[in-house]
């Protein structure tokens, strides 16, 4: 066989059935220009029209800052609670092989596809004076619904499956081995956990407190039934801008809109410098 035979027969199997990298980053720019480039340069836009001053006058507003309080405190409260409840859920589900595992793992994703009303509405019944949790928990004198422990509960809901998903990969990729010998050399099972699986998961945790975060924060559905919102106790960010477009502010709702848009790309900024550091400092970048 000649060599052009040849180099046609290599150039043939180098060729790829995926597109090539022009045709990828130009649906890439598309597909980000107007999924999201241009829907916030639009909302700065409107927003912009107050001015800085304007925009700053709102947020001092003590309703505004109530609400904004509420829901970036108890989004990261609940993130923080949703990595405590869904490592070891994840762990369960990946390390051990147990009856109605395939189930369970299932209604995992049941808060992705639950509509966010439905859940609320559920949540809230439950979790009522004379629901099935609300009525043992309100005989020991702890109340839920329409409180800002409910709206906690709702945050968790719709938060902790993303923290199962993220860490399943990585538990699945631990290196049994590595605990073996921790068990060998005499470290008890906590010294373990703490010492060798703790730190390659660490990455993995803040990667799903990131994605719990930016779904709590701007959840509105599961959590209006259950908080109750009360003005400056329970109301939160996202039902006041709904409000605020019920009485044509639009200025004014996308000024409160721009400024959970600010602080939520400075809290998510954050935590994945956080996870980076942390990844560089275990291994994993």
């Amino acid at each position: 066989m000649s060599l052009s035979a040849n180099a046609g027969i290599l150039t043939t199997r180098r060729r790829s059935a995926i597109p090539g990298l022009a045709l990828t980053l130009a649906v890439t720019a598309v597909y980000l220009a107007l999924i999201v480039v241009i829907p916030l340069g639009a909302l700065f836009a409107k927003a912009s029209m107050l001015g800085l001053g304007g925009i700053l006058e709102v947020a001092m507003q003590p309703r505004v800052a109530a609400a904004l309080r509420v829901s970036f405190g108890m989004a990261l409260a609940a993130a923080t609670l949703s990595a405590m409840v869904g490592a070891p859920i994840a762990w369960a589900l990946t390390r051990y092989r147990f009856p109605g595992r395939r189930l369970f793992d299932a209604a995992i994703d049941l808060p992705f596809a639950l509509p966010t009303a439905v859940a609320g509405i559920s949540l809230s019944t439950l979790y009522a004076q004379n629901g099935w949790f609300g009525a043992p928990l309100e005989a020991l004198g702890l109340k839920v619904a329409f409180t800002r422990a409910g709206i906690l509960v709702a945050m968790v809901f719709v938060g902790f499956p993303f923290v199962v998903r993220t860490l399943q990969p990585l538990i699945e990729e631990l290196e049994v081995e590595l605990e073996e010998v921790s068990a060998t050399l005499g470290a008890s099972r906590f010294a373990t956990l703490l010492r060798v699986v703790a730190p390659q998961l660490l990455p993995g945790v803040l990667a799903g407190i990131a994605l719990a975060f930016a779904r709590a924060v701007g959840e509105y559905g599961s959590v209006i039934f259950i908080a109750g919102n009360l003005i400056g106790v329970t109301e939160i960010a996202p039902l006041l801008i709904v409000e605020k477009l019920e009485e044509y502010d639009y200025a004014g709702a996308t000024a409160i809109a721009a400024i959970m848009l600010v602080i939520s790309f400075v809290t998510l900024f954050a935590i994945n410098r956080f996870q980076t550091l942390a990844g560089a400092r275990f291994g994993h970048v």
